[in-house]
């Protein structure tokens, strides 16, 4: 038997596909829009005119098609990628390219759709993420001044090998990574050339599933997956970001990392000094 298909949903203001995604998907936004909203007069730099100006991009590697349904509710939101064009609009500085992609061609074709609808030209790919951060990497600027939002729908497309690729480039990333997927799968994650490997490669060396609590554990793997962020020169912000559900679960960490520390005062300004976990990542 296969898996019962997702049934599709249309948004009646364009007839085109959303996602359908949790509460707290606003609060990602909200700090996508923040940031981008903050760091406008940097970017303002890297903008054209004069010509020689390198240019500032937004990329999206796992983009959904621009618009979802908040699961239990009727309402429909923009998602991360519209929610990013409008704020660089707003904010006088608009990003000089946007690089999306979704590996499905649906939702490709909607967010291209989206965003073309408001004015934009993005550039949209419909590939692996490993695939398209090849392209995108190839497609900027290296000395332009770039902004990557990583928001996989698990942990399992959050290879190292994307951040490696990304990090070449003078990038601020804001990286979402699934605490509750960590969580409930972690034993099948650890297994050997699993998950884990693909996330953060050569844990096993660092960090023993088996002398440690599971919190422990998820602690010591993140701290290590960092420690491999910063040996690529882009330096954690401080604060990373704990989002919970309304049930007080653990949903996910907003890791912020960059190369220049004004970005890194720009985000600890922004994220939510509630939900802060200051590189503590027990309980």
């Amino acid at each position: 038997m296969g898996m019962a298909k997702k049934e599709i949903i249309l948004d009646p203001a364009d007839g085109l596909i959303v996602d359908d995604v949790g509460k707290w998907a606003t609060e990602k936004h909200a700090r996508v829009q923040a940031y981008i909203k903050i760091a406008s007069a940097t970017r303002a730099k890297y903008v054209p005119p004069p010509a020689w100006r390198a240019g500032a991009s937004y990329i999206e590697l796992f983009s959904g098609p621009g618009r979802s349904l908040v699961r239990g509710t009727k309402r429909i939101i923009d998602g991360s990628p519209l929610v990013a064009y409008k704020a660089a609009q707003l904010s006088g500085a608009p990003f000089t390219a946007m690089h999306l992609n979704d590996f499905d061609a649906e939702k490709s074709a909607a967010v291209e759709k989206r965003i073309r609808a408001l004015g934009g030209a993005p550039a949209c790919y419909n590939d692996p993420a490993v695939v398209a951060v090849d392209k995108i990497v190839a497609a900027v600027n290296p000395k332009g001044l770039h902004f990557a939002f990583l928001d996989p729908y698990n942990l399992e497309g959050l290879s190292f090998d994307i951040i490696r690729k990304l990090s070449k480039l003078k990038v601020d990333l804001l990286i979402h990574v699934s605490v509750h997927d960590l969580q409930r799968n972690l034993d099948d994650y650890s297994r050997p050339g699993d998950v884990l490997d693909t996330f953060a490669p050569g844990w096993s060396k660092y960090v023993d599933p088996k002398t440690l609590s599971q919190n422990s554990f998820r602690a010591a793997l993140m701290e290590y997956w960092l420690s491999e962020i910063r040996k690529l020169g882009k330096f954690p912000a401080e604060g990373v970001e704990l989002v919970e559900g309304s049930k007080g679960q653990r949903l996910y960490w907003l890791v912020f990392a960059s190369e220049h520390g004004i970005a890194r005062r720009f985000w600890e300004t922004i994220r939510n000094p509630m939900r802060q976990t200051a590189m503590n990542f027990d309980g």
